[in-house]
């Protein structure tokens, strides 16, 4: 019996990862999930894994302590043995979190948590994990939709989203002799509590959004999960090295 796809979403108990996680089981997947700090949050998104009928596991992982990957790397090794496994099928790097500050007021602080959590931190965990992700695997890297378009306040965040686009590119080209995909996702604006759910509780900024959006609405977490899951589990691996967004038809 062929055994269904094993995925690991990071920052998947909560938000646009916990929507990619169900979105996963949903389509037949398992998952492996992790969280920062929250592990309550995180029992909740295994449970509902778990009532699609499919095998999830939660694990903490700091993404801005590299120093903490190759340990994780061993509780996933470990986990997978549990599991009758010794691969993930893919890996989808979501985890981390926002600022909203103008670029004036932007401090150094700010620019190195940024650097870390999206930039540096999926850089080296997914080099961590190379030896536990499966020949002709898929590796999704999210992005945001402000590599695009500019919105005041987002520079720090969208500066370190660019340049995950160029490393998932790099990575496209030299993964590729394994048979990896490796693809760029760009969300845009979402209905979440990320960067303190400006988009989703600020009522101008909602309506500036949709405004903007061709589809006529802000994004929620069930459009993004269904379209993160669609990618990882397409028996296609043909598209690789590419930027995918979904927004709606934001500032067209």
């Amino acid at each position: 019996m062929t055994q269904s796809p094993l995925i690991l979403v990071t920052g998947g108990s909560r938000g646009l990862g916990r929507a990619a996680a169900l979105a996963l089981a949903a389509g037949g997947a398992d998952v492996i999930l992790t969280y920062h700090s929250n592990a309550a949050q995180a029992a909740t998104a295994v449970t509902a894994v778990e009532a699609e009928g499919r095998m999830a596991r939660a694990f903490r992982l700091d993404i801005g302590q590299p120093g903490t990957f190759a340990t994780f790397a061993d509780t996933l090794r470990d986990a997978l043995a549990g599991m009758g496994r010794d691969r993930i099928d893919g890996l989808i790097n979501n985890a981390g979190s926002g600022v909203f500050v103008p670029y004036a007021d932007t401090d150094a602080d700010s620019l190195d948590r940024m650097y870390g959590e999206h930039l540096k931190g999926p850089y080296l965990l997914t080099q961590t994990l190379l030896p536990l992700i499966a020949d002709g695997g898929r590796i999704l890297n999210v992005s945001s939709g402000l590599t695009r378009f500019s919105m005041p306040g987002y520079s720090a965040y969208a500066a370190m989203k660019g340049a995950v686009e160029v490393m998932t590119r790099y990575q496209a080209r030299e993964l590729g002799d394994r048979g990896i995909s490796v693809n760029a996702f760009a969300p845009g604006a979402i209905e979440t509590d990320f960067g303190g759910g400006a988009v989703r509780d600020n009522a101008d900024l909602n309506a500036h959004v949709a405004g903007v959006t061709a589809l006529g609405r802000v994004g929620l977490p069930s459009d993004i999960g269904p379209a993160m899951a669609a990618l990882v589990l397409s028996p296609s691996n043909w598209i690789t090295g590419q930027r995918i967004e979904a927004s709606g038809g934001m500032n067209l």
